[in-house]
């Protein structure tokens, strides 16, 4: 750790959209503290496309957001040898299919081992829109799901693979194994999700929530489980 500045900054998502500027510092920065991020705000440390926002300013997809801690406040992130399995490379970007168990960026509680630690090692250069925190990403999957994830090697690629993503021109798919039959092959889920009450770590149908769009196909059942496939229209976290 160093004593020096370092800044810190992110383009907004999709699924942070309509949040709180504090919120979604908070959601995207997860080893900051609520209070240390609101301190910055009544300073008026953090902007919003270049100027100064309050706590209670509400994020459009898009909107740039930066602020500046202390280097000793953000944890070192090393590269480590971890082996990768590269899809496509060339100078712009590279596709990984990261595996189960594999967290994609450093936060709370998983400061090694990510798909950054690996990136940083097997890659020279990696975009820095997204802070030290997150070099190259533009895009995440949740640690136990298994997928191709874009990475961003120069800010020139990570903004154009960012207007794909905004603009749903990038059509992302999953397959996964769920628990019940659907009554027809294919439909539509289009319902407002936010987190889960009782349990801040998942997501809950919720009508003061944002509205989810997922389509579905199923290819397969047996028993009481069906296997499908998911094409998301919206971004929003753990919508599936």
């Amino acid at each position: 750790m160093t004593s020096e500045i370092q800044s810190l900054s992110f383009t907004v998502a999709e699924e942070l959209e309509g949040l709180r500027l504090d919120k979604g510092i908070s959601e995207f920065y997860e080893d900051i503290s609520r209070s240390r991020i609101n301190g910055l705000i009544k300073e008026g440390g953090v902007l919003v496309d270049g100027r100064s926002a309050k706590a209670s300013y509400r994020l459009e997809a898009g909107d740039e957001v930066s602020f500046s801690l202390p280097s000793a406040e953000i944890p070192d992130i090393v590269p480590e040898d971890i082996p990768i399995d590269i899809l496509y490379e060339d100078e712009d970007i590279l596709i990984v299919n990261k595996p189960k168990g594999m967290v994609v960026h450093p936060a709370a509680g998983h400061y090694t081992g990510t798909l950054v630690n690996a990136l940083m090692y097997h890659c020279s250069d990696l975009s820095g829109i997204n802070g030290v925190m997150r070099p190259g990403i533009v895009h995440r999957i949740d640690k136990d799901t298994t997928g191709s994830v874009i990475v961003c090697k120069n800010d020139s690629a990570h903004r154009y693979v960012a207007g794909l993503l905004k603009e749903h021109s990038i059509d992302r798919r999953y397959r996964a194994i769920v628990h019940g039959r659907f009554d027809t092959e294919s439909g539509t889920v289009d319902l407002p999700i936010a987190r889960d009450r009782r349990d801040r770590k998942k997501m809950a149908v919720d009508p003061s929530g944002k509205r989810a769009v997922t389509h579905y196909r199923v290819l397969d059942s047996f028993r009481e489980y069906s296997y499908v496939e998911c094409r998301l229209e919206t971004g929003r976290t753990h919508q599936i």
